[in-house]
């Protein structure tokens, strides 16, 4: 059996209002999902039906957020779980519009904050948050998921990715890999590894407060929802210092290491796919369709979306995870 896993407390609670049992009526099993609604910068606070939880991991509890499948849309075989990673400075919440669409397609999720992020506390030291320390924590999560007798879907958003990559090669018992908008290694010369360049003395010196304010005046949030503006104030002020410190050193130095994924992918037969927004401005679209190719894996750009698919255009995203995932998990079932 995995470790006990605990209602969650803390944090706003789940909203109904686009529950999976919906979404199941509005199509049939084996159809993509049905388009979603989400206005411009409400993704974080848009409703779902998941249940806050506390995931146990061996650096402390992890908060998440869990939907159960529609067992009625299931493609057979043991139950499925798509574990959700974020990227750097990101929580659960990202995800908050695939969540049902995903549950009703069959796949539970588990969504969760990274140990430091937002609900999830972490480590003290900096050098613990780089994805070969994470990722056997990670591994541990998916090993409890499989112990309890889920299939694991992983899925890594940028630095997440990075993370996911590791857990996989930490050992992590994973039925599928994707790697959304991360790359083979660390960020390339661009706007956002500037930036990490820029933040990485204020918050050293003058601490997570100086960084919101910057965040505030630099506009970055101006087409984004009020509600949604306190969310993202709010878990960047509750996230470890040291973590988004040790992340974005990361970020900066990651080395390459497909070659190794490749050779743990192909070992194990795990499948892979790899998607991005077609407009991705932090790894190039150009790399990641490389990095597939080395994987041997599935690849998919998604229209209408940079860096984000998740929240800036989820239901085309969809229209690419959930065939996949249930594709591969038929496929697992027919050995």
């Amino acid at each position: 059996m995995g470790r006990p896993e605990t209602p969650g407390t803390a944090g706003p609670a789940a909203a109904p209002g686009s529950g999976s049992a919906d979404g199941a009526d509005l199509r049939p099993p084996d159809a993509t999902p049905a388009a979603l609604t989400v206005g411009p910068g409400e993704a974080q606070r848009h409703p779902h039906a998941a249940r806050p939880v506390v995931v146990a991991s061996s650096l402390g509890p992890l908060a998440g957020l869990r939907a159960d499948p529609d067992e009625s849309a299931s493609v057979g075989g043991p139950p499925a779980t798509a574990l959700l990673l974020p990227g750097y400075s990101g929580s659960k919440e990202d995800f908050a519009p695939l969540i049902d669409p995903i549950a009703a397609a069959g796949i539970g999720v588990l969504a969760i904050d990274l140990p430091g992020q937002y609900e999830s506390p972490g480590p003290d030291a900096e050098h613990e948050y780089r994805p070969s320390a994470l990722g056997p924590v990670i591994a541990g999560v998916v090993a409890d998921e499989a112990a309890a007798g889920r299939r694991v879907l992983l899925l890594g958003h940028s630095y997440g990715g990075l993370v996911a990559r590791a857990a996989v090669l930490a050992g992590a018992p994973v039925r599928g890999l994707t790697l959304m908008d991360s790359g083979p290694g660390e960020l390339p010369m661009g706007r956002r590894r500037s930036d990490l360049d820029v933040v990485e003395p204020v918050l050293r010196r003058r601490g997570i407060d100086e960084v919101i304010a910057l965040r505030d005046a630099s506009g970055q949030w101006s087409s984004t929802h009020p509600h949604v503006v306190d969310l993202l104030r709010d878990r960047l002020r509750r996230s470890a210092v040291a973590g988004l410190l040790g992340m974005g050193d990361a970020l900066r130095s990651e080395d390459d290491r497909t070659a190794e994924l490749v050779a743990a992918v192909r070992a194990r037969r795990v499948p892979c796919l790899v998607v991005c927004g077609t407009d991705d401005d932090a790894w190039p679209v150009s790399m990641q369709r490389t990095m597939a190719d080395r994987l041997e894996a599935e690849f998919a750009a998604v229209p209408h979306a940079a860096h984000a698919p998740n929240v800036e255009n989820p239901s085309a995203l969809l229209d690419v995870l959930v065939p996949t995932w249930r594709t591969w998990l038929r496929d697992d079932i027919l050995g």
